[in-house]
C-alpha cells in the first residue's frame, strides 16, 4: 500500500473523538496524516469538547484532550495531499468563516480528491458551495445547511452509526459512526488492509 497523505482541518473545540480517531487511525495504517488550523503552528495545540448523546433534545458536551497541530496551516497546498478530513464539533461553525479553509476545501474538490467529513463537517463543505447535487451525511442539526447548499440528505442517515459515501466524499452524522465511515474512507483512498 503506497502513503497517503492527507490534511484534517482542525480548530478549538473540535469534537474530540472525531479528530483524535481518524488521526490516530490513519496513521496506524500507514497514512501521513497533516493536522492544521488556522493562526495555529505546528507543536500547538487546539482544545476539544466531547459530545454524548445523552437523551437530550441535542448533544452534551464536555472538555475533551488538547489535540496537537503538526502541519503549518498557513503554508498549506492541497496540491501536496490526496485527501481531505473536516472533522465537526463546534470548529466547523467558524472555520468555514476563514476564505482560505473554504479556497481549499474548493480545491480538493475541484481535484476530484477524497474528502470525509463528520457531524459538523459538512457546514464547511456547504459554506464553500461544493456539495450540490451530492447526497450529504451529517449531524441532524446540519441538514438544512446541506440542503440550503444544494445538497441531499441521505436514507440511511437514520442513526448515528451510518456513513455515506457519494463518488470520493465519505459522510457520516457523529463519531458513532467512525467504524464505517472510516472504513469507507479507507476503500475511497484505495487503502487495502492485508491480515
Amino acid at each position: 500500500m503506497a502513503q497517503k497523505k492527507i490534511l484534517m482541518l482542525v480548530g478549538d473545540f473540535v469534537e474530540d473523538y472525531e479528530a483524535m480517531v481518524p488521526f490516530q487511525m490513519l496513521t496506524m495504517v500507514g497514512h501521513q496524516v497533516d493536522a492544521v488550523c488556522p493562526d495555529k503552528k505546528p507543536g500547538d495545540t487546539v482544545k476539544t469538547a466531547i459530545h454524548d448523546f445523552e437523551g437530550d433534545q441535542t448533544y452534551s458536551e464536555k472538555v475533551g484532550h488538547n489535540f496537537h497541530i503538526n502541519a503549518d496551516f498557513s503554508t498549506v497546498n492541497s496540491a501536496a495531499y490526496d485527501a481531505l478530513i473536516i472533522p465537526g464539533g463546534r470548529a466547523p461553525e467558524y472555520l468555514r468563516l476563514n476564505p482560505r479553509v473554504l479556497e481549499l476545501t474548493r480545491e480538493f474538490f475541484r481535484d476530484n480528491k477524497p474528502v470525509a467529513a463528520i457531524c459538523h463537517g459538512p457546514q464547511i463543505l456547504a459554506a464553500a458551495g461544493v456539495i450540490a447535487g451530492k447526497s450529504c451525511s451529517a449531524y441532524p442539526a446540519v441538514g438544512p445547511d446541506v440542503e440550503q447548499a444544494g445538497g441531499t440528505w441521505p436514507a440511511n442517515n437514520e442513526t448515528f452509526s451510518d456513513a455515506h459515501i457519494d463518488g470520493n466524499l465519505v459522510t457520516a452524522p457523529a463519531w458513532p459512526a467512525h467504524p464505517e465511515w472510516i472504513r469507507k474512507f479507507l476503500e475511497v483512498l484505495g487503502t487495502k488492509i492485508e491480515p
